[in-house]
C-alpha cells in the first residue's frame, strides 16, 4: 500500500511546476542548447563561414577557370560536360551579377529613403555605423 502511495505522489507532485526538478533540468538544457547555438552561429558569422563559396570578390573570371579546371580534372569530366558545365557556369555568374547589381540598386535606394528622413546630425551618426558595419563584414 506504501509503495503504492509514493507512487502516486511522485506522479502527481504537488509542488508548482518550476519547482520540479525535472522541469528545471528540461529548461536549464534547453537554455544551454540554445546559448550554445547562439553562440556557434554568432562565430560563424564574424568569421565569414556561413557564406557561400561563390560569392563576392573571389568569384572573378581568372578564379572560375580555375574552378572550373578544379572540377574537370577531380571530376574526370568528358569534353560534351565540360561544355555543358562550362555554359551552366556562365550562366550563373551573369545571374550573380545581375541579383548583385539589383541588390545595390536596393542598398543604396533604402540608404537614400533613410537619410531623407534623418536630420543632419542623425545622418553623420548614421553614415558613421554604417561604415563600422563595412568593416566588420570584410
Amino acid at each position: 500500500m506504501s509503495l503504492n502511495l509514493s507512487l502516486k505522489s511522485a506522479i502527481h507532485d504537488s509542488r508548482p511546476s518550476w519547482h520540479n526538478p525535472r522541469i528545471l533540468s528540461t529548461l536549464l538544457l534547453v537554455f544551454l542548447c540554445g546559448a550554445t547555438a547562439g553562440a556557434i552561429a554568432v562565430r560563424m558569422g564574424v568569421l565569414g563561414l556561413s557564406r557561400p563559396v561563390a560569392s563576392g570578390p573571389a568569384w572573378r573570371e581568372g578564379d572560375r577557370t580555375l574552378y572550373f579546371e578544379h572540377l574537370r580534372k577531380e571530376l574526370d569530366l568528358t569534353p560534351d560536360q565540360s561544355r555543358e558545365i562550362e555554359a551552366v557556369l556562365d550562366d550563373f555568374m551573369l545571374y550573380y551579377q545581375s541579383l548583385q547589381s539589383q541588390m545595390d540598386e536596393v542598398r543604396a535606394n533604402g540608404k537614400q529613403r533613410i537619410l531623407r528622413v534623418l536630420n543632419e546630425e542623425q545622418r553623420k551618426k548614421f553614415e558613421k555605423l554604417l561604415d563600422t558595419l563595412r568593416t566588420r563584414i570584410r
